[in-house]
């Protein structure tokens, strides 16, 4: 069902590989927007490799890249016919830099193709992909390869991407990009950038490329208006999300507050300005404990296009969650024993982070204790200026006194959890370390996982489906809006 040729629900773009290609092409099939997550899908493509394809999509996808040598040397570089044995550790990749190698290059463009090409597979529906903001070094080579799969949305949160549509349309005509990258210590004429020229990776053989839609991820009315103004190309829309959403929140307005629990407090100052989005004339979709039938119709009685809906969709069977996890995340819901913290440091992004206490995983002090701190994915570490000028690179998770000889502050490293390890361990990718120890999971997910039950068709049931999910969160638009039913058929 379509409002006004947008989908009424967009799945939210969940953690490292949650929403995986699979979870993407059955939201896409039940008529709404499918996302894949964009974060860290190097390391992910890399690692489904060496545990052997299973069921064989990857060497599907790379039959299909335009670039045939390419694909052939990543596959015969990481892959391990029948999978690799469960206590060997997975090969490490390369940090990223500022400068990425034309092989670091080549594993970012095909693994964005690979999971947007497997999420549109063989339908008609629409597939977008989700990014980070603050994950800026593979930013330039991963929307190059969602492009090149024909990506129909790009969603962007976790800062303010403004940049990001003039980046689009120049990658459209085959054009050089760059993207200026946020440094601490930085003065105002330093020029640090990162670049990715389509021409030079691709030898000359650059396709023809669709524009794909642009929606920033916005806390604010405020700041969609500015993205929507000093943008350096078209925003086509806008998810405005509420602090009840997973993963990464916006911190509060004004000076941060804590509860009890040392959660952040929102106030009133946090709640969008409906109006100012309708003025914008721009379609928009609200996030953040919207996953239920009668906020759908309400979001959309205020003015929005519809939902972004996450939580709901993280722990469904089509999820790349591990299945132990989901079982044990609905089973928890069903009993009202879940809980749900906004951590706000246990993300080195800086980033207020939902945490779900679940044991045996890193949200347990007693496991986060004894984890031995180690940075060897690095998406979230941070640029800094060195004392000789030259731009260097850390994260307030890696071993402490690392940070500190990079000119970190200790305190800054306080409680920091590993969430690149963490949330790779969500999805069954977890590195093993020495003496066959396995990275423990990092479970992120909104409030409204307390409500999972409501998807449950059998109540004695730990197991649901998105076309569920779906179809209960668009059982009262048409009853509600009779005019939207009929102009979606």
């Amino acid at each position: 069902m379509m409002h006004n040729q947008h989908p009424i629900i967009i799945q939210g773009g969940m953690g490292v590989a949650v929403s995986s290609w699979l979870l993407a092409k059955a939201v896409a099939l039940a008529g709404q927007l499918g996302v894949v997550s964009g974060t860290a899908l190097d390391t992910v493509m890399v690692r489904r490799l060496q545990l052997g394809d299973p069921g064989g999509a990857l060497r599907r996808a790379f039959n299909e890249f335009p670039l045939p040598e390419i694909a052939q040397r990543v596959h015969d570089r990481y892959f391990s016919p029948g999978g690799k044995a469960k206590d060997i550790p997975f090969v490490a990749t390369k940090l990223l830099t500022e400068a990425p190698t034309q092989e670091q290059l080549e594993l970012i463009v095909l693994a964005n193709f690979a999971e947007v090409f497997l999420a549109k597979e063989d339908h008609e529906g629409l597939v977008g992909i989700n990014y980070l903001e603050k994950i800026q070094l593979p930013a330039l080579p991963s929307l190059f390869g969602a492009m090149l799969a024909g990506v129909d949305y790009v969603l962007m949160g976790a800062g303010i991407p403004t940049s990001i549509p003039g980046v689009i349309d120049r990658l459209c005509d085959g054009k050089p990009v760059e993207l200026a990258l946020k440094v601490a210590g930085a003065e105002r004429d330093d020029h640090f950038s990162t670049r990715f020229d389509p021409e030079a990776f691709t030898g000359g053989q650059v396709p023809w490329l669709r524009r794909p839609k642009f929606l920033p991820i916005v806390a604010s009315a405020t700041l969609a208006a500015m993205l929507a103004r000093k943008s350096s190309g078209t925003v086509d829309g806008f998810v405005v999300e509420g602090p009840t959403a997973g993963g990464h929140n916006a911190p509060p307005r004004g000076k941060t507050q804590l509860n009890e629990l040392g959660e952040p407090i929102y106030s009133d100052r946090d709640e969008v300005d409906m109006n100012a989005m309708k003025e914008l004339g721009l379609p928009f979709w609200l996030a953040g404990s919207y996953g239920s039938p009668e906020q759908v119709v309400a979001a959309m009685e205020a003015g929005a296009t519809g939902v972004q809906v996450g939580t709901a969709f993280a722990f469904c069977e089509e999820s790349g969650m591990r299945e132990d996890l989901r079982r044990e995340v609905v089973q928890l819901s069903k009993s009202g024993k879940l809980e749900v913290r906004t951590d706000p440091v246990a993300s080195p992004a800086g980033f207020p982070f939902k945490v779900l206490s679940l044991l045996g995983s890193v949200s347990d002090s007693a496991h986060y204790q004894l984890r031995k701190r180690v940075c060897d994915l690095g998406f979230l570490r941070q640029g800094f200026k060195k004392a000789d000028g030259t731009l260097g690179w850390r994260c307030p998770a890696e071993p402490v006194a690392a940070y500190v000889h990079k000119d970190g502050i200790a305190e800054d490293t306080m409680n920091r959890k590993c969430v690149c390890n963490g949330l790779m361990a969500n999805v069954g990718l977890g590195q093993v370390r020495g003496a066959g120890e396995h990275e423990l999971p990092l479970v992120t997910c909104g409030d409204d996982a307390r409500n999972l039950s409501q998807f449950l068709i059998d109540p004695e049931a730990v197991k649901y489906t998105a076309h569920e999910v779906v179809n209960y969160l668009l059982s009262l638009v048409a009853i509600r809006n009779p005019v939207t039913a009929l102009a979606s058929h």
